[in-house]
């Protein structure tokens, strides 16, 4: 068969199309024909060699890639999901699901999106104008705005243009009433203060930078009820409150797809370009989640 394999840590030039011989199934496992292959931003850390959590450094040569999973994880995909879909909905969707847990959303709602042509940004936006709520979707340039608002956003700003809180204001002088908060940094520090009495600020990253606030604006907030908080890891699986939490957030997540209410963003490559791929992904030349195809 045909693998992408890793000899040595590195640069994504390291990695290397190849013939290997197909694996053998231990107890417990099944082998799978794949169709798609999704990557995530930690394979090109643990690429280069990068320690940290959740996941070791492989022993090499490697073939990388961490969504395989053992028998008792596998999921059909239903009926009419291209294959790439399902590999998008398995991981961005189920984290999507799980941070929508903690939002609340219904008509009156109004939702600020940073980041909104992401992988989970898409997905939010998708989800909130189903809802009924009113989405405000920022994105970076107009290109990646165009997107947001083709996806159904009712309001899509670029957030390098300074005056995009001007924009806000204008358009919802009442305030958003939930803040889906990937970015942090200067972004999310604006944000809050487009927020209304009693509002949600749900934080799952911060690729902008980490959030600092004065003690002004924390007492602002505070005045204001503005709650915060950290939406992943055993926060969203306890909130499901099932034995297998991320089981369910799967499912959940493919039966959503499959009904058309949502749609995951997509940037594919040929399983041979998969070191093009992890440049791209490193140098976010990409647009929602990346998958290669055989």
């Amino acid at each position: 068969m045909r693998a992408i394999r890793l000899h040595a840590f590195g640069p994504a030039e390291n990695l290397s199309y190849e013939h290997t011989d197909a694996p053998v199934p231990a107890p417990g496992q099944v082998r799978i024909a794949v169709a798609a292959a999704g990557v995530h931003l930690l394979d090109t850390s643990l690429r280069q060699g990068i320690q940290g959590p959740p996941a070791p450094l492989p022993e090499l040569p490697t073939i990388p890639g961490r969504e395989v999973a053992d028998a008792d994880r596998l999921h059909p995909v239903p009926p009419g999901l291209d294959p790439a879909e399902a590999v998008a909905m398995i991981g961005t969707g189920r984290t999507t699901l799980g941070i929508l847990q903690f939002a609340d959303l219904g008509p009156g709602s109004v939702a600020l999106v940073p980041a909104a042509a992401g992988g989970i940004g898409t997905l939010l936006v998708q989800y909130a104008v189903n809802a009924g709520a009113t989405v405000i979707a920022l994105a970076g340039g107009p290109a990646k705005t165009a997107r947001a608002a083709a996806n159904g956003a009712h309001l899509a700003l670029d957030y390098t243009d300074p005056g995009w809180s001007d924009a806000v204001r204008a358009h919802h002088p009442d305030g958003a009433t939930v803040l889906f908060d990937s970015v942090g940094g200067e972004t999310a520090r604006t944000a809050l203060g487009l927020l209304a009495p009693g509002a949600r600020h749900l934080v799952f990253g911060w690729s902008g930078g980490p959030l600092h606030l004065t003690d002004a604006e924390r007492a602002d907030l505070d005045a204001r009820a503005i709650t915060t908080r950290g939406v992943l890891g055993p926060t969203m699986l306890q909130q499901v409150g099932a034995p297998d939490p991320l089981r369910v957030l799967e499912t959940r997540a493919l039966a959503e797809a499959a009904a058309g209410r949502l749609r995951p963003a997509l940037t594919r490559y040929p399983l041979a370009e998969a070191a093009t791929a992890h440049h791209d992904l490193e140098t976010r030349a990409t647009t929602g989640k990346v998958v290669l195809e055989p």
